[in-house]
């Protein structure tokens, strides 16, 4: 009997671990309308982009920050003069920034930047994904576009209204995942919801992720484990873990503007830009 009660005891205990809820281990303020993180595996450095005003001006005020693994401000403009840079991603030490209509490659070791590349006919430049060798992909909300930038080339890849407001990508195989931000409630604009969808690499056709029920307006998207997903809703301030069937789970309650996130799987950890807060948050995920 009393081995019984010890394992029930275990089970239990077990149990309450697994459902833990995510638990705050920092936050970084003083930032300045953060909208993106990337970590650099190679340092362990946390880049933060700053828009610094309106979303789409170029006003030249934008820069991105470069922290260090415990979120320390080590050099709050490492990069500036930009306009307003929204997302990140790492390849080959080299940073790549979206930037209203241009991505701009940025040196990681040194934060000089090396080359801008110009997107004639982008309106909002937003989310940044790299695949295993080195393409880059690019998410244009307004217009639906996916833009690819390929042996030097960058040029509209995919334009489908399908995507809905395309905002999050990442790249699984042969497949790009997008996170969409459908239409955020403003002055003469009702709000709609959007979920994520799978865009084949090889056709370009664009399906519903799972049962495709609309989750929020999203923005961040990283991977938690093979075909399971963490999102960030920007309108409502959620972080939700979805699933390959579409089902969706609120993991964080959070405050409106939760914006690019990172995840660390060996820590457990997500990095969440918390956009009109002027903070970077780190959760781990239990």
């Amino acid at each position: 009997m009393r081995s019984l009660v010890l394992l029930i005891a275990s089970l239990f205990f077990f149990c309450a671990e697994a459902q833990a809820a995510p638990k705050l281990l920092w936050e970084t303020k003083g930032l300045a309308q953060p909208e993106s993180v990337v970590v650099d595996p190679a340092t362990g450095a946390i880049y933060v982009s700053n828009i610094v005003g309106a979303v789409m001006q170029k006003d030249g005020n934008g820069f991105i920050a470069k922290l260090s693994g415990e979120g320390k401000i080590v050099t709050r403009q490492w990069v500036k003069g930009l306009d307003a840079p929204t997302g990140l991603a790492l390849y080959d030490r080299t940073l790549y920034v979206a930037d209203i209509d241009q991505l701009i490659a940025i040196n990681a070791a040194s934060g000089e930047i090396v080359k801008r590349y110009p997107a004639k006919g982008a309106t909002f430049l937003n989310d940044v994904a790299v695949d295993a060798e080195g393409t880059v992909y690019v998410s244009d909300t307004p217009t639906n576009t996916i833009w690819r930038l390929k042996d030097g080339s960058f040029e509209p890849w995919l334009a489908n209204d399908k995507l809905n407001g395309p905002n999050g990508l990442l790249v699984q195989g042969d497949a790009l995942i997008v996170a969409s931000l459908g239409k955020i409630p403003s002055v003469g604009q009702k709000q709609e919801l959007a979920g994520l969808s799978v865009v084949s690499l090889k056709d370009q056709s664009v399906a519903p992720l799972g049962n495709g029920k609309p989750i929020g307006n999203l923005d961040g998207l990283a991977l938690l484990q093979p075909g399971v997903f963490l999102v960030t809703d920007w309108a409502a301030g959620a972080l939700y873990r979805v699933d390959s069937k579409g089902k969706a789970e609120l993991l964080i309650d959070l405050n409106q503007g939760s914006a690019d996130l990172a995840y660390l799987p060996d820590k457990k950890v997500a990095l969440i830009p918390m956009m009109l807060d002027n903070s970077l948050v780190a959760y781990r995920l239990e």
